[in-house]
């Protein structure tokens, strides 16, 4: 429906990301930018409209404009609409001027829900008509889904729209093949630039780095290769330039971005190490740089991200590099942490269970090493928890209640080492418990395995064998090559394990 009502807040551009393919719930967030569009043209009347007036009428070279476009997406039917801006349909907004001529300032194509009816394209012969140059005051331009049939290059001739008053483009999923034009470097105004889902192909151009304004850049589920540009936009909130090609490093300049909000690079080839820089991104909610080929340590500088809710580094092999015990601490608003597949040596960070509001936790598949720390106990409010993989031991410390919560996104195999207390009622059935032995018989079987040993050492040196037996002044055996076989060490290994047992 066309939009000849318009109140004072309508000027307000609201762009909802919402990626079409989806990876898991955990690994993506949704984010709302709002942008006050404030330098509109002053000819346009921006007070509360109460309707249209008897002589209201649309600019007649706009109005055929309008029906062009509309004709090149399959809506000939436009032809017949006496005035766009006055006609009942979505996909246009019109905005009048003092002498009550409506003028275009938004067209938006693409059966984006069922409750969202924008015209449909036909998607086997859909083109972008030039048509489109003769709406002076157009701001936004939306296509969805509206190319696929016909694929073809984002048209050169867009970044000849209003460079001081074109603010919005969205061309999300229409199968575009190409470059990304160098042209559209010259819409110095645009606040939103959304070209996801497409199939473009080489470097981003250098001339985007002119667009000082945007606020919004999701170039994401393309084939882009070649560099992170180096942006240094004071206003961008987004940045997803994930699932494509690209390559070379994590750009220190992202860190001078200061009001972003998320930062998606998964799923490239980027290499070298995370930058200090990014710790300065204080309104930083999302950063995700997962599925990629950085080096470790995971930087401390990350920790002081007081904002950040998820945090998502899993396949970048940072093999034995650890994690500080306190780095999480100021982390408190982390509603996910996915650390998957990394290497990660040393202990668990004990921190991490202070983590009051975390929903999902993934430290899977990495070489981890002593026990789940007791803290894990205080995450009320977990979802899923993933430690399987690692080399952990121990008693499982979670009490019945979490894990029949948490039911399958429970998973502790392939840690040899964990057991869990038989002495809690209530556990039988614990889909997360399945494989894993109980606390008493790894302490029986144990125990004989440390009696059988402390009985007969077997040493092989130079074909010749020596029995060690394990008392205090036991006799020492030689080789022969005159080697002292030291029993000392045995008593030591008993001892700790013993000991350790003892304590559990």
């Amino acid at each position: 429906m066309a939009s000849p009502v318009l109140p004072a807040w309508s000027s307000i551009i609201i762009v909802l990301v919402a990626l079409a393919a989806v990876p898991p719930p955990c690994c993506r967030a949704e984010f709302t930018v709002v942008v006050p569009d404030t330098s509109s043209a002053a000819a346009l009347v921006h007070a509360p409209q109460t309707g249209f007036s008897d002589r209201a009428r649309t600019d007649p070279a706009e109005q055929r404009a309008v029906q062009e476009v509309m004709a090149a997406t399959g809506n000939g039917w436009a032809w017949g609409i006496p005035d766009v801006c006055r006609g009942r349909w979505h996909g246009i907004e019109c905005v009048p001027d003092r002498h009550d001529v409506y003028h275009v300032v938004s067209l938006a194509f693409g059966a984006l829900s069922d409750d969202t009816a924008f015209p449909a394209c036909d998607a086997a012969t859909a083109t972008l008509s030039p048509a489109v140059l003769a709406l002076p005051h157009l701001r936004s331009l939306f296509f969805y889904r509206c190319f696929t049939g016909n694929p073809q290059p984002i048209a050169a001739l867009l970044g000849r729209l209003g460079p001081a008053s074109f603010r919005s483009l969205v061309l999300r999923q229409n199968g575009h093949v190409g470059p990304i034009p160098a042209e559209l470097g010259n819409l110095r105004a645009l606040r939103v630039l959304d070209l996801h889902g497409n199939q473009l192909t080489a470097a981003v151009p250098a001339t985007l780095q002119s667009l000082t304004h945007l606020r919004m850049l999701d170039l994401s589920y393309n084939r882009l290769d070649g560099p992170v540009p180096r942006f240094e936009f004071q206003r961008l909130s987004i940045l997803d330039l994930s699932h494509n090609a690209l390559q070379g490093g994590v750009p220190w300049s992202l860190g001078q971005c200061r009001a972003l909000l998320k930062i998606d690079l998964s799923q490239n080839r980027l290499t070298g190490t995370i930058p200090d820089a990014l710790g300065e991104l204080s309104e930083l909610m999302l950063l995700d740089l997962s599925h990629n080929a950085l080096s470790g340590p995971i930087p401390a500088a990350l920790s002081r991200l007081a904002s950040l809710q998820s945090l998502i580094l899993s396949d970048n092999r940072m093999q034995f590099s650890t994690v500080p015990d306190g780095f999480f601490a100021g982390l408190k608003a982390l509603t996910t942490l996915v650390l998957s597949g990394m290497g990660l040596a040393g202990t668990i960070p004990e921190s991490i269970g202070e983590l009051g509001e975390l929903r999902v936790l993934r430290l899977d598949n990495n070489q981890f090493t002593g026990v789940i720390p007791a803290s894990f106990r205080r995450l009320e409010r977990a979802s899923e928890l993933r430690v399987d993989g690692n080399r952990l031991v121990g008693p499982i410390p979670f009490g019945k209640e979490m894990m029949w919560r948490l039911g399958k996104k429970l998973r502790v195999g392939g840690n040899e080492g964990l057991c869990y207390d038989t002495k809690q009622e209530g556990l039988e059935g614990v889909v997360a418990l399945a494989g894993v032995a109980d606390c008493d018989s790894v302490r029986s079987r144990t125990t004989q395995h440390l009696v059988w040993s402390n009985a007969t050492v077997v040493s092989r040196r130079g074909g010749v064998v020596a029995t060690v037996t394990s008392s205090a002044a036991g006799p020492v055996s030689r080789n022969a090559g005159g080697t002292r076989v030291e029993t000392a060490w045995l008593l030591v290994f008993v001892c700790l394990h013993l000991a350790w047992f003892v304590a559990l």
